[in-house]
């Protein structure tokens, strides 16, 4: 099976005052390796930050609030996605492009 991984960009969501250039999209990389996990998904995100979620709840969040415990997804509006992460450290969220997440996980599922 092969890896479908996807560049894309996405806004890292915060309460801080940022100066202009911070608040642009940031560059993120999406993972798919069947190899190493079906069932799984990977964020990359600035700074070596990977966040690891489920490809089922990606989908669902796509359509609804899906997702407890560490990991959150759900649409914002009808163009974009949340993805929350919960870890010890604190919480990312990160909004994506729905369009961006669906192209991604079609072409993971023709992938297999």
């Amino acid at each position: 099976m092969s890896v479908v991984e996807q560049h894309a960009r996405a806004h890292i969501v915060t309460d801080e005052d940022l100066v202009e250039q911070e608040r642009e999209a940031v560059p993120v990389v999406l993972r798919y390796d069947p190899d190493d996990d079906p069932r799984t998904v990977r964020v990359d995100l600035p700074g070596a930050h990977r966040m690891a979620v489920s490809r089922t709840l990606l989908e669902q969040g796509l359509r609804a609030p899906a997702g407890t415990g560490e990991v959150r997804v759900w649409p914002c509006g009808r163009v974009q996605a949340i993805v929350e992460f919960h870890s010890a450290q604190g919480v990312s969220v990160v909004q994506f492009e729905s369009k961006t997440l669906v192209s991604f996980l079609r072409r993971t599922y023709a992938a297999r």
